[in-house]
């Protein structure tokens, strides 16, 4: 009969004990043991979600292809490239440049030069590799007559100043010279200079000389 009173009281505590235990686990803070610090994380070890951001690298445009830049100019920018290398072209045969873009009310011309003894007022056209028109097709009668009164119109205004510069302060007229500056020996020129852009390479020009 002990016997059976000595099991049943150590079981009754192992049931008291095992009840104790489980209450203080349900009132324990989620992550640790009861009573105890929240279990801390391995600084060696990161999870996904907790990672830390980079920073996306600046994005850094490729330059362009060689020879594809002029190619996709609007039609003012295609049109100052195309002066400017004209310009160099005439420089490179001798030419004096005397203005470049030179305005007035009726109009403007790109480039005026002095070939020898000759104005050489100069229509820069420029067109791309792939137009269907060519450069020397771009002066019809209406633009050559437009382009003899600003020859005439430059000649008056711009011209004596030139002149005084290029004859030097020792200049004096001659008895039969007239007292304003003399038009150039060899005249007036309207020339043509037809630049077209290649999408790739350099550039080719043609100077066409009085084509008005």
């Amino acid at each position: 009969m002990q016997d059976i009173e000595r099991a049943t009281r150590q079981q009754t505590e192992k049931a008291r004990r095992d009840g104790q235990s489980r209450r203080r686990a349900a009132r324990a803070p989620a992550g640790g043991p009861a009573g105890g610090p929240p279990p801390q994380a391995d600084p060696g070890s990161v999870t996904p979600a907790s990672a830390p951001t980079e920073p996306a690298p600046p994005v850094t445009a490729l330059p362009a292809p060689a020879g594809v830049g002029p190619a996709r100019l609007g039609n003012t920018g295609l049109g100052r490239y195309g002066e400017s290398v004209a310009a160099r072209r005439l420089a490179e045969e001798g030419l004096r440049i005397l203005d470049r873009n030179w305005r007035c009310v009726e109009g403007e011309l790109d480039i005026v030069a002095l070939d020898g003894d000759t104005v050489a007022v100069c229509e820069v056209k420029t067109r791309s590799e792939r137009s269907f028109q060519q450069p020397s097709e771009a002066i019809d009668h209406i633009k050559a007559d437009r382009l003899r009164r600003l020859a005439e119109r430059w000649m008056s205004e711009r011209w004596p100043g030139h002149f005084a510069r290029l004859a030097g302060p020792e200049y004096r007229p001659g008895p039969t010279d007239p007292p304003w500056a003399p038009v150039p020996p060899g005249g007036v020129r309207i020339d043509l200079v037809a630049v077209i852009n290649r999408v790739r390479g350099a550039a080719t020009v043609d100077h066409l000389r009085g084509v008005v």
